[in-house]
């Protein structure tokens, strides 16, 4: 089967300007496999993804670097369902940062997806697991549990989040609308995505250049 291969870079809403991110995703059949990084202010950070069939999250591995420190995690979900990490620090982080690595092994039981925050491109696997681009996808919302990493500590939490389609895909665009809830964060935004469900505009926090 074969695959698609985009290269796609966003940068941040007129409240966080500075921040660029940028991602080649491949998409085979159901499975994705993407690289990125994203540059802020006061850090730098790379990441590899990797998933199964059915874009469940198999392999993150994210770095993260600031001005004399570096952390890294790598991030593992096994067909059981279990979640594990290996951190590496170097350097002094500084003191405001929670501990790296996941914060309650059992509070991400169900959970199929990583989620790292401020990164376009893990609501791709949600997004395509629903079929909500589709011409009839389901009206309703899904609950989903996300092992979603926070930046740039690399502390791994539960996040409760909802998606659901809003629009499909305008032939004339090819552009689609999914409404993504984060319950845990308390945010709620409409997000326009692409063809291949990688996200267009996510308002308040990228948009694609």
């Amino acid at each position: 089967m074969g695959a698609s291969t985009r290269h796609v870079a966003w940068t941040g809403w007129d409240d966080d300007p500075d921040r660029l991110e940028a991602a080649t995703v491949v998409v085979r059949g159901d499975r994705l496999a993407a690289l990125g990084t994203s540059r802020a202010t006061t850090y730098a950070t790379s990441w590899a993804l990797r998933t199964g069939p059915g874009w469940v999250t198999e392999h993150l591995d994210v770095s993260v670097h600031g001005v004399g420190w570096s952390r890294h995690l790598d991030l593992v979900r096994t067909p059981d369902g279990a979640w594990s990490a290996d951190v590496r620090e170097s350097g002094t982080a500084p003191s405001d940062l929670a501990p790296p690595g996941i914060d309650d092994p059992a509070a991400l039981d169900g959970a199929l997806d990583c989620d790292v925050a401020l990164c376009p491109v893990t609501n791709t696997m949600p997004i395509l697991r629903l079929g909500l681009l589709g011409d009839a996808p389901a009206a309703r919302e899904t609950e989903l549990v996300m092992a979603w990493v926070e930046l740039p500590s690399l502390r791994v939490l539960r996040s409760d989040q909802r998606y659901a389609a809003r629009s499909p895909l305008d032939p004339a665009t090819g552009r689609g609308v999914v409404t993504y809830t984060s319950a845990t964060r308390d945010v709620t935004a409409d997000l326009t995505v692409d063809a291949d469900g990688i996200v267009v505009d996510y308002p308040e926090l990228a948009r694609r250049l």
